[in-house]
């Protein structure tokens, strides 16, 4: 196992300079990946993140065993930077009561929980919308609130499925395979908060706010892109193509002497600077059989061969040394620790270090939007499980001591839980 990377510390961003979502403030139902990274993205451009989880464990990634530091999974760190945590058993009345006194006060409510959860606490948006007029209030689910699969749970891995997102990731001779990262999930939360913004834009126009929908299935499908499309025009399955779309021989994986690298000439133009630039082979361009990417489809096999073949005879830094040279479009395949520590990352300075509470400090993959006027707020680890409890009770909805120990004996923040 290799030791954990040392990683710079972050460099705070510009005094003085203006944040994007200032004063805007969203109440968190969500929870494993799609809810929290669509409030993870408000939380770094500003706004007031309040993370309402269970008692009993929190955020179900809190526990997920892919990494830990000091009791914080890599999941849970991943997808709740910038958020403030507030421990609520919503099956308590108080707790509920202490839910709507934080939406009435929120611009935005973000809630990712099965068809009918919200509604039975009375925390819908039909239940609340009257008190808060202006509230932007948006529903992440994998099938949608409304008709015959609302109550149906779903998650990633099977809306990759059930879409026909799946069944074109992997070789043609072998079976259909998911996406590793959840990237159906991840798009899903991308999407959330593009509706969630384009709502608060029509709030500024129409005076009111609206109930917003995004739903996996929904995203999945769309994800399908110009295949998806392609079919629709002319009613043929895409089937499986690996790593090479259409069976482009100049699209895929090649191996050095030392290692593998990708390379993606999409078109006549670039395949033939590749052969002539690069490999000093301008007979793989000339003749019918090589001339356009058609051509060179029907001959993919024999084309395949040849440039594996080349490629196997020097080192992938030389190979990708000339590509560049010659701007032919070509990049090492690297594991995770490889990117992780390649000059580009360093270049961009996506990774640093951040304070965490009892760890001391925890890494940041930094967020890859990038605003010149208004940048990211400096990042803040992700939270305790209900770190925030009673400072937010206290200065967002004013309660003073005596109130919060009531509901603190009701059970409102969970059995015997004390909040930061």
């Amino acid at each position: 196992m290799s030791a954990r990377p040392q990683l710079p510390d972050r460099v705070p961003r510009a005094k003085g300079a203006p944040v994007a979502l200032d004063g805007l403030k969203v109440v968190d139902f969500t929870r494993v990946v799609a809810g929290p990274a669509c409030t993870q993205t408000l939380a770094d451009f500003g706004a007031e993140v309040i993370k309402i989880e269970n008692p009993d464990g929190g955020d179900d990634t809190r526990s997920y065993e892919n990494a830990d530091l000091a009791g914080e999974s890599a999941a849970f760190v991943s997808l709740n930077r910038n958020k403030r945590s507030v421990a609520l058993d919503l099956t308590v009345p108080e707790a509920r009561d202490i839910a709507r006194d934080l939406i009435g006060r929120a611009d935005v409510v973000v809630e990712n929980f099965s068809a009918g959860v919200m509604a039975r606490f009375g925390l819908d948006y039909a239940s609340v919308a009257s008190t808060n007029p202006r509230l932007v209030y948006c529903s992440i689910s994998a099938y949608g609130r409304e008709g015959p699969f609302a109550a149906r749970s779903g998650f990633d891995p099977i809306t990759q499925a059930e879409s026909g997102f799946m069944s074109m990731n992997g070789f043609p001779e072998g079976p259909p395979v998911r996406a590793g990262p959840p990237v159906i999930d991840i798009a899903t939360g991308m999407s959330a908060c593009n509706a969630i913004l384009l709502a608060l834009l029509a709030r500024d126009r129409l005076g009111r706010g609206q109930h917003v929908e995004v739903a996996l299935f929904d995203i999945a499908m769309a994800m399908t892109g110009f295949y998806g499309m392609a079919y629709l025009m002319n009613g043929v399955n895409q089937s499986r193509f690996g790593n090479s779309p259409n069976g482009s021989a100049s699209i895929g994986i090649y191996d050095a002497v030392d290692g593998p690298f990708y390379i993606a000439c999409a078109n006549d133009r670039l395949h033939r600077r590749l052969v002539t630039e690069v490999l000093a082979r301008p007979d793989l361009a000339a003749g019918p059989e090589y001339a356009s990417r058609r051509a060179r489809t029907a001959n993919k096999d024999r084309l395949r061969a040849s440039l594996a073949a080349i490629f196997a005879q020097d080192l992938r830094e030389n190979w990708i040394t000339k590509m560049k040279a010659a701007n032919v479009p070509a990049g090492y395949l690297r594991t995770i620790e490889e990117a992780f520590n390649s000059r580009e990352a360093r270049a961009r300075h996506r990774l640093v270090q951040i304070a965490h509470p009892t760890a001391g400090s925890v890494p940041n993959i930094e967020t890859p939007l990038q605003l010149g006027l208004t940048p990211v707020v400096d990042p803040v680890a992700a939270p305790l499980l209900g770190e925030h409890t009673k400072t937010v009770l206290r200065k967002t909805l004013g309660y003073d001591d005596a109130r919060i120990a009531t509901l603190a004996e009701a059970g409102a923040f969970g059995v015997k839980r004390d909040g930061g």
